[in-house]
């Protein structure tokens, strides 16, 4: 009997229309433009303005534009994941909100809480599901309204973050397509360096919480980029080591688009050519979860079937690892 594969068989993403650039930034706190380009590479992020709206707005919109392009029909969807940091509300799950939105009645629906590294999570999930046999369609999201968590008087870490969502539907096949393996690791003692203070059951809500801004990301940034370097980079390496895959064989590197420089130490160590490396950091910043599902929706034209690709991410947890799978169309 032959093997059966989880296959990625379309993708859609969505990103608001607001742009928030780096001279805008410049008149609400100490920054400037060329500050924040010679240190993470983003020029501009796009923000979601419409009042009441959350991520699942944007990850409806994402699944609308997949279901356009594949002609998949909601009640054919039987499991959906989210990644997300950012979710409408601590509950119902973002998921759920999600599938009722779409009309989708009759699947199991559910978040995935990894942080940055929660595409690559959900996405590693989704292929057990499907090769268990129980699960024939499966959407993974990657979504994030990181406005909703940045504190825009903090110059640290409000030029990094901005909102968006992607979306894969993952289906069986028995052909050598779709996800081949995956290597993710988490090292809770990272944690104290990138988390939210508040807003959790140990320190919910207060107008102390409140006046502190202590519902936005707190970063200590140099210490998280030593981290993410040596994590991106050196599971994107043993990854391909592990499947015997030299340079000359990863089509695509999808990297998560934290900072330009994490993105040069993955290239560097991989041996991947830069006209191979998928980034688009400049235009939207670090769209958390988000960020690897973006890249393939922009990117969808370029892939053809069969083609290596290598994912790899790095988040709050510590959480990182990568994926390799193979194009399905």
């Amino acid at each position: 009997m032959s093997k059966i594969h989880a296959v990625i068989t379309g993708v859609g993403g969505y990103v608001p229309e607001y742009i928030l650039d780096n001279q805008e930034l410049s008149t609400m706190m100490d920054t400037s433009d060329e500050w924040i380009t010679t240190r993470v590479g983003i020029k501009e992020r796009r923000i979601l303005k419409q009042e009441n709206t959350g991520t699942s707005y944007m990850a409806v919109k994402a699944a609308e534009n997949l279901f356009e392009k594949t002609g998949t029909k909601p009640e054919e969807i039987d499991l959906i994941l989210v990644a997300t940091s950012t979710p409408d509300y601590v509950f119902p799950s973002c998921a759920s909100i999600i599938a009722n939105k779409l009309g989708i009645k009759n699947a199991l629906a559910f978040d995935l809480q990894a942080a940055c590294s929660g595409f690559i999570v959900a996405l590693t999930n989704a292929a057990s599901f499907i090769e268990s046999g129980r699960y024939k369609k499966v959407l993974v999201f990657g979504a994030e309204k990181m406005s909703s968590i940045t504190n825009y008087e903090d110059r640290t870490t409000a030029p990094l973050f901005g909102d968006g969502a992607g979306v894969v539907l993952v289906e069986p096949t028995e052909e050598e397509l779709g996800v081949m393996d995956s290597m993710i690791f988490t090292d809770g003692s990272g944690g104290k360096h990138l988390f939210q203070k508040a807003g959790g059951s140990v320190s919910p809500a207060s107008h102390e919480t409140v006046d502190r801004r202590e519902h936005s990301v707190y970063q200590e940034g140099q210490v998280v980029f030593k981290h993410a370097v040596i994590g991106m980079a050196g599971v994107s390496e043993d990854i391909m080591k592990k499947n015997n895959l030299t340079s000359e064989d990863v089509n695509w590197l999808i990297p998560h688009q934290a900072n330009l420089r994490i993105i040069d130490a993955v290239v560097n160590r991989t041996g991947v050519n830069y006209d191979r490396v998928i980034i688009n950091i400049q235009k939207y910043g670090n769209t958390s979860a988000a960020t690897i599902p973006i890249c393939m929706w922009e990117s969808e034209e370029k892939f053809k079937k069969g083609d290596n690709i290598i994912l790899t991410s790095f988040g709050a947890g510590f959480t990182w690892g990568a994926v390799w799978l193979k194009w399905g169309y």
